[in-house]
């Protein structure tokens, strides 16, 4: 099979109009760092004004941020779907997911109503924006797996966003409902097992047979999986209503769906034609032990009820996996992506013959990646122990910092490399 055989690359948008998303995202990656050293208690209690606003700059900052900017590629080279006004919306939806993050952030931190309602305005003008053009564009895409799994991810974050909208209104407000916690809940599941893990599932059917060289993912498998885990998460939302015995199969699917995406991702790349050493593949391992590592917490806690009523229980499932599984292969993905288009906007532009710009290799020097790697792994180690011995939070944030900024160095080399290369942004 041909990994890109499908793909429309002559839709491809400029490169400027994804690259702004992933330029910005280690900034907030940095950010979060930088809270976890200021304020260690975030790692103690998933409650705290800290933990609140580390949470936005890890989902909208660093996750949402370059989720969006690789969907302003996907959507019209793998599905066909050309967004209206490319432009307009890569600007709009940029500007207001950073100002509208840095609001909310502020928010949490400062307790300053005025700042929840800057940010659900920015935040939800931004998403909309975003979400009604990817709207346009998906309603004439190309059906696929990606496609399929593309949209119930981004369904999921129009939920993510409504839900997570009315919270924060209720804070600019200073009053909360008896029925917020199931809110919470609903938020929770569909931000991060919807939007995050669904986009991700949706993306590797793609990207992982096309970067890491690996037989294509079983298509009966692709066709099923991610309507099934997204039905599952509109059950789990209902867990008030059911009954016991429901929510306890509802759950096991969820998890059985979970494992499945992980162990077939990783049986696929041991069987890669290509054995070269890659270190973006360490990514992707790592992300996928990590959401192997989730689904063990979550079962201990099912069984023992002193360690799920214990407040490192959510922490160590957080750290576990919007660092050790979202992070890591949003990272691993961001050193693949922002290359490969650098390569192929210079090929585009120059109308170069091989061998004479830069391969994809030469464009992030390998030891950066994989000093990159070695401290995202160092620093997940850390969060993952500073969560049961907060005395080591500012050693995981620390690490983390470091993380970023080399993230956003290395991303910065390719770029460099793409305009002394003669490529330019437009």
């Amino acid at each position: 099979m041909n990994p890109q055989a499908g793909l429309s690359f002559e839709q491809a948008p400029p490169f400027s109009l994804p690259l702004r998303f992933f330029l910005t995202a280690p900034l907030f990656l940095f950010a979060a760092a930088c809270l976890v050293v200021w304020a260690p208690e975030s790692l103690t209690s998933r409650w705290t004004p800290h933990a609140l606003a580390l949470t936005r700059a890890l989902t909208l900052g660093f996750l949402a941020m370059t989720m969006l900017g690789a969907l302003m590629q996907m959507l019209p080279v793998v599905a066909g779907a050309t967004l209206p006004a490319p432009r307009v919306v890569a600007w709009f939806s940029h500007v207001s997911l950073t100002l509208g993050t840095i609001a909310l952030m502020a928010g949490f931190l400062m307790a300053a109503p005025a700042a929840f309602g800057v940010g659900i305005a920015l935040l939800g003008g931004g998403f909309a924006v975003f979400l009604t053009a990817a709207a346009i564009g998906l309603a004439r895409a190309v059906a696929s797996v990606t496609v399929s799994g593309v949209r119930l991810a981004l369904l999921s974050l129009g939920m993510t966003v409504l839900l997570g909208l009315g919270l924060a209104l209720l804070r600019a407000g200073g009053w909360m409902p008896p029925a917020v916690e199931s809110a919470i809940a609903a938020h929770l599941a569909f931000g991060l097992l919807g939007w995050v893990l669904l986009l991700v599932i949706g993306v590797a059917y793609q990207v992982v047979p096309m970067f890491q060289i690996t037989p294509p993912y079983p298509p009966r498998r692709a066709r099923w999986l991610a309507g099934v885990l997204f039905a599952l998460l509109l059950l789990h939302t209902a867990a008030p209503l059911l009954p016991a015995a429901a929510n306890a199969l509802i759950d096991a699917g969820l998890t059985g769906g979970i494992l499945l995406f992980a162990l077939t991702t990783l049986r696929l790349q041991a069987r890669r034609r290509r054995k070269l050493p890659d270190v973006t593949l360490d990514y992707w391992r790592l992300g996928m032990a990590s959401l192997i590592a989730c689904v063990a917490v979550w079962l201990v806690a099912q069984f023992w009820q002193t360690w799920a009523d214990n407040d490192a229980y959510p922490l160590l499932l957080g750290v576990l996996f919007i660092g050790g599984f979202a992070v890591s292969v949003v990272s691993g993905m961001l050193h693949k992506i922002v290359p490969f288009l650098a390569w192929f906007h210079l090929q585009a532009q120059l109308q170069a013959r091989a061998g004479s710009i830069p391969t994809m290799k030469d464009m992030i020097a390998a030891r950066w990646t994989r000093g990159q790697f070695r401290l995202h792994f160092t620093a997940c180690a850390l969060l993952v122990v500073a969560t049961g011995w907060p005395q080591w939070a500012i050693a995981a944030g620390s690490v983390l910092a470091l993380s970023a900024l080399l993230l956003w160095i290395n991303l910065l080399s390719a770029v460099r490399r793409y305009l002394r290369s003669g490529g330019h942004l437009k």
